[in-house]
């Protein structure tokens, strides 16, 4: 089970991004994240009429470490860290350190 996962709301705590919050659109094998409007970058594109696209200066997310990310508490209203419990019933969940709230409620 992974720390974050897709569709956490987390908070940057490092790099030139740090201090926006965005929710994670996608969690890529090598630990990278893809967080909506966090570290966006311009991108130069060629026209390409086969697919009817326009040419131009894009601008696009590009790829996060998981280190520089932690999941944001709406409670305390900052990141923390995430552990894990497994409850009476066998399932294991994430939980906030700190507090011991339960993230997937």
């Amino acid at each position: 089970m992974q720390r974050i996962k897709q569709g956490d709301e987390v908070i940057v705590i490092a790099g030139r991004s740090k201090g926006q919050k965005g929710n994670v659109l996608k969690v890529m094998q090598d630990g990278r994240l893809l967080v909506n409007n966090v570290n966006t970058v311009k991108k130069h594109v060629k026209p390409n009429p086969q697919i009817e696209e326009k040419g131009g200066i894009k601008t696009q997310e590009a790829p996060i470490d998981a280190s520089n990310v932690m999941l944001y508490n709406p409670a305390s209203g900052k990141g923390e860290r995430v552990g894990f419990k497994v409850l009476e019933n066998g399932k294991k969940v994430r939980i906030f350190k700190s507090n011991g709230e339960m993230v997937d409620a």
